[in-house]
């Protein structure tokens, strides 16, 4: 959802401020003519979203042909349309799929989608009346209805359907009520006033009933029975059948069954190469005057491409038009040519993501020994993580780093936090506190637990998608050991890692979340159901004063009362270090200058890659669609 945190795919990078050009409106940065404009560094403490310039000419190298091709590191998990988690599944879905509400990137607000306004909320706020849009059709002709809307989530509140990360939103909503007489009115019926009753929506796509439960199982059940602890959701066979076939791995990965009512469908799915997408002939979006609407590529290619030295070819001989993706030396390296600035825009902009070193609190301990139970431990593993070598020397300097969850963009950061601090020396100290010694002079430190003599080794986990991950896994164990512990840098997919984490299956691992501007429920990842449930608490951090805190954030719709209890959670996770947090990430845009329409957003994605249009051989600049 808008601003639930989602698995990203992205190296650790950065936020910077720098004074930069207003437009007249005031909610985007205009691009200037200035020598190395593409150098600045824009921060969305001072805009909301950078507008660029089209070309003038279109020089005779560029491609004619309408086909995007984005640079990517990494595919999605999947594209089940409830069962996925990663931020490149959410990317995707942004063009193949519609949702009752999303993003308005250039003024940091939610918009309606499916839906014609923002609701009409009940005095007490717990009714939210919407009225569905009549145009929004699916490919086989039939209109998005309510019932469409009412299946969506029953199956996604559904126990037996298997995405236990998104199950958390929907704890407040109780029901979903509808009027005979007043067609396409419907009112959700929250159980409490909460921060996200409105852009919880924004995380579930709209799915098609006739096409996922055919037999419409599903409308034989209730909203209060799926939140009913006691639903023996497992004894029903009508239940079981319908979701067997849901969780079925095809709606995962084959294009066949990968079905939404957005303008572009996925034709080819090649597993760790690329993914395509087709604009569809004569979509109901055709003739919308919504920039968010426009589907101007005829085709939209995501391919992956993980190596460096690779992505720089690709763009110095054009084969890529976009990216946001490219690591912070690579695009400064590229914006050292002379060529590349000429076809391409670039920019580096603000994000809400953050990167992050997560580590096991509650360890089985029989694979995985109990080596992070302990703070003092925790804390030295943060004093021992060269973060400012790292900046410097993976980032260029470029990078902020975070002292907790919130993004420093935010009002709720807790600004009274001080960065934890490079010191080898005083990480040894709290390591003999907390009775991890080199007893017998191997230079790795050990430790009696549960009658076994434990060795301070584990296993560092880090994501394959780019050259960075690895950088900063082996930076941070040679640091380690320095102190007498054995960190073991260990490469592995995306998908394996993710799995791996929410099966607690893991000492110490390396990887990033991707936020956004709204107010934040910590539930999914800072609850202690979320990790009883497999959920996204990778570390099993909490007790009852957390869980008590969290669940009052999420109520509390006041930002004067919420704000302090944030900055409250912040500390106590940072007095815990279930985490060490990194950097706020900073996203390295580019886009061929080929296209035209041209607007980065600090929010993600980032860039509307389908709103790029291509641009007329004579130099005939496109005219953007006004925006609802």
């Amino acid at each position: 959802m808008n601003n639930k945190n989602v698995n990203i795919l992205v190296s650790s990078a950065s936020a910077l401020s720098i004074i930069i050009a207003i437009s007249s409106c005031g909610s985007g940065e205009t691009s200037t003519n200035k020598e190395n404009a593409h150098n600045q560094n824009v921060s969305a403490n001072q805009v909301k979203y950078i507008k660029l310039e089209n070309a003038t000419t279109f020089d005779a190298s560029w491609s004619k042909e309408n086909v995007l091709i984005y640079h990517d590191i990494g595919e999605p998990d999947d594209m089940h349309p409830t069962n996925g988690t990663s931020a490149a599944r959410t990317e995707i879905f942004g063009y193949t799929q519609v949702y009752l509400v999303g993003i308005d990137y250039q003024n940091l607000v939610t918009r309606p989608i499916a839906v014609k306004s923002m609701p009409t909320i009940s005095e007490n706020g717990k009714e939210y009346t919407y009225e569905l849009r009549s145009d929004i059709i699916f490919d086989d002709g039939k209109t998005l209805s309510l019932e469409d809307v009412i299946f969506t989530f029953k199956a996604n509140k559904c126990p037996l359907t298997n995405n236990p990360q998104a199950k958390p939103y929907l704890d407040n909503l109780i029901d979903i009520k509808t009027d005979a007489s007043k067609p396409n009115v419907f009112t959700l019926i929250m159980k409490e006033k909460y921060i996200q009753n409105i852009n919880f929506l924004s995380d579930y796509p709209i799915m098609q009933r006739s096409f996922f439960d055919k037999e419409n199982v599903l409308s034989k059940y209730t909203f209060a029975q799926f939140d009913d602890k006691n639903f023996k959701a497992d004894s029903k066979a009508d239940l079981n059948k319908w979701a067997t076939e849901f969780n079925n791995a095809k709606y995962s990965r084959d294009p066949k069954f990968l079905v939404g009512a957005g303008p572009y469908r996925i034709e080819k799915w090649d597993a760790g190469q690329s993914m395509t997408l087709v604009k569809k002939e004569n979509h109901w979006t055709k003739n919308s005057s919504n920039s968010y609407e426009a589907a101007y590529p005829e085709k939209i290619i995501f391919k992956i491409n993980k190596d460096a030295n690779s992505q720089m070819l690709e763009f110095k001989s054009q084969t890529l038009d976009a990216s946001t993706f490219l690591s912070t030396k690579t695009l400064l390296e590229l914006q050292n040519d002379a060529t590349f600035n000429a076809n391409y825009n670039s920019r580096f902009t603000d994000t809400y993501n953050y990167g992050y070193i997560a580590m096991n609190m509650k360890p089985d301990g029989v694979k995985h020994k109990k080596i992070f139970t302990d703070k003092k431990v925790r804390r030295a593993m943060a004093m021992l993580t060269p973060l400012d070598n790292i900046n410097k020397v993976i980032n260029k300097n470029k990078n902020k780093r975070m002292v907790g969850p919130v993004s420093p963009l935010k009002p709720e950061y807790n600004t009274d936090l001080t960065l934890i601090p490079f010191d080898i020396e005083g990480a040894k100290k709290l390591l003999d506190e907390a009775g991890w010694i080199d007893s017998d002079g191997d230079n790795i430190r050990d430790k009696m637990i549960d009658g076994e003599k434990v060795k301070f080794e584990f296993n560092l986990n880090y994501m394959t998608t780019t050259v960075d991950w690895k950088d900063i896994a082996t930076m941070t164990a040679e640091q380690m050991y320095k102190a007498g512990i054995k960190a073991i840098p260990n490469p592995l997919d995306f998908a394996v890692l993710y799995d791996n984490a929410k099966n607690h299956d893991f000492d110490m691992m390396i990887a990033a979340w991707a936020g956004n501007f709204s107010a934040e429920d910590f539930t999914q990842i800072w609850h202690t159901s979320s990790w009883a449930s497999k959920g996204s608490n990778y570390t099993g951090f909490g007790n009852a004063e957390s869980d008590a805190l969290i669940d009052s954030i999420k109520y509390t719709i006041e930002d004067e009362k919420r704000i302090p209890m944030v900055k409250k959670l912040q500390a106590i996770i940072y007095d815990d270090q279930p985490y060490i947090f990194m950097f706020a990430a900073l996203r390295r845009n580019v886009i061929h200058k080929r296209f035209g329409n041209q607007e980065m957003y600090f929010e993600r994605p980032g860039v509307w890659l389908s709103s790029l249009k291509l641009l007329s051989n004579t130099g005939n600049a496109a005219t953007p669609a006004a925006t609802n």
